[in-house]
């Protein structure tokens, strides 16, 4: 417990005090974000503000961790160096991303193909290592289960290890770049995706928090989670949200800096890393709802004017549809967070009500 209080302060006083320095390094670099003609004509005003912010997250969740470690004396595991190597590659592809677009000053990074190539390559990584590295009680940091608040009865290697191993690939890259996909796209408004994410990091300190404490070990008759390092990923969880804590602090209307898609990816990198650890795979869907919901309403407007030549929202994603109807930004804001926090007190709604139904 004390790892996970260290890295919650670590990553907030390094996020609150180095992304102003971190913005004064950007500025005198003329690193600033670049405004699609396209979208709201209010984020015309914003052109110029420096961006790839999350290089802070990702330091001072890296940081943290190690801080943590250091003054506890404890060993990293592998499950927490997994899910930091997640965020920070997935952090690396999106820092191309963003410095392409700053250095040829277009709205266009890196086309689709090589980004998801970026992602896929991480994703492949991240999820054949996990399967590796098992403890003392044989247990690697991820299953091929399919898990929901624990490990379900439905395994991807029920015709062998072998297509087990190749379904969990795909599965593990669908949910990771399905989740770094969602927070980019709710990276639109000033904190908006910032805020969400603090919410995400906590609720998963929390489900982290009290896997370890349900310890089989101590009481044989508790029904326990199968998850490898559970305290090592809330300090991993906990470094995450201080680190967004602090960036918000900046990244809040009007923002001083973006944390484009160096953060967004690896935010996102991280929450799909930790749902994949802690075994709560589609609980991520409803912990993550309002990435969910945006996301979806991409895919909505995607398909509907391609079937009909119409739009069912004014400008998709979600956020941008109620800033045309004249809804102040930060009222969108707020309201979104509010969403965001509801999916998030359901989703740990659900966790601890599958516990006392079925937990003893």
């Amino acid at each position: 417990m004390k790892a996970v209080l260290i890295a919650a302060t670590v990553s907030l006083v390094v996020a609150l005090l180095g992304t102003p320095a971190f913005i004064k390094f950007l500025v005198k670099k003329g690193y600033g974000q670049f405004i699609r003609d396209d979208g709201p004509t209010s984020h015309h005003t914003k052109r110029g503000t420096p961006t790839m912010g999350g290089t802070v997250i990702i330091g001072a969740t890296v940081m943290a961790y190690l801080v943590a470690h250091l003054v506890t004396w404890e060993l990293p595991t592998a499950s927490g160096l997994l899910v930091l190597f997640l965020m920070a590659g997935l952090g690396a592809v999106g820092f191309a991303d963003d410095y392409i677009k700053i250095s040829k000053q277009r709205s266009l990074g890196l086309r689709s193909g090589q980004k998801l190539i970026g992602q896929t390559l991480v994703g492949v990584i991240f999820a054949g290592l996990a399967l590796q590295f098992p403890n003392d009680a044989f247990r690697t940091p991820a299953s091929t289960h399919i898990s929901f608040v624990r490990d379900t009865a439905l395994d991807l290697a029920f015709a062998g290890p072998l297509l087990g191993f190749v379904l969990f690939l795909l599965w593990a890259n669908l949910m990771i770049a399905g989740t770094s996909n969602g927070v980019n796209l709710t990276d639109g408004l000033d904190g908006l995706a910032t805020g969400a994410s603090v919410m995400v990091f906590a609720s998963y300190v929390l489900i982290a928090i009290w896997q370890f404490n349900q310890n089989c070990q101590v009481n044989p008759s508790i029904k326990c989670y199968d998850v490898r390092d559970p305290l090592d990923l809330a300090v991993v969880a906990a470094g995450g949200m201080g680190a967004c804590f602090g960036f918000l602090w900046w990244n809040g209307s009007p923002a001083k800096i973006f944390m484009g898609d160096t953060g967004s990816l690896a935010l996102g990198g991280a929450l799909a890393g930790l749902a994949i650890l802690t075994r709560t795979e589609i609980l991520i869907v409803i912990l993550g709802g309002l990435f969910v919901t945006i996301t979806l309403s991409v895919i909505i407007q995607v398909g509907f004017f391609k079937a009909t030549g119409k739009r069912v929202f004014r400008m998709a994603p979600l956020q941008h549809h109620f800033e045309l109807l004249g809804w102040q930004e930060v009222t969108i804001v707020i309201r979104f967070w509010i969403i965001a926090g509801l999916f998030v007190a359901l989703g740990l709604g659900l966790f601890y009500a599958e516990w006392v139904v079925g937990g003893n």
